[in-house]
């Protein structure tokens, strides 16, 4: 399976540490073996999936889809809870 990232992801991750990135990629491959890890959302963001994860005992929020035509893994979204399935609506 391929990961795809959007616009919106890479300016997430590129303000992240090195070892926030390490964690992130951990929940990445968790995906990759496990694509429906997540917690399906319903309403405005059917269709988008979201796993959780902790970093430095922080919880982290990974949203995605997953584009079964293609096996693609397409990253959406990262951050903490606050302002994060807002954020993620208005893209």
């Amino acid at each position: 399976m391929k990961v795809k990232t959007t616009p919106r992801f890479d300016r997430c991750i590129k303000k992240l540490l090195a070892n926030e990135k390490a964690s992130l990629n951990d929940a990445v491959r968790v995906l990759l073996s496990q694509p429906m890890a997540g917690i399906a959302k319903k309403g405005d963001l059917q269709g988008v999936l979201v796993y959780k994860y902790k970093h430095n005992q922080q919880v982290l929020l990974l949203a995605y889809t997953i584009d079964t035509a293609n096996q693609c893994l397409i990253l959406l979204g990262h951050g903490t809870h606050e302002n994060f399935y807002r954020d993620l609506k208005h893209n």
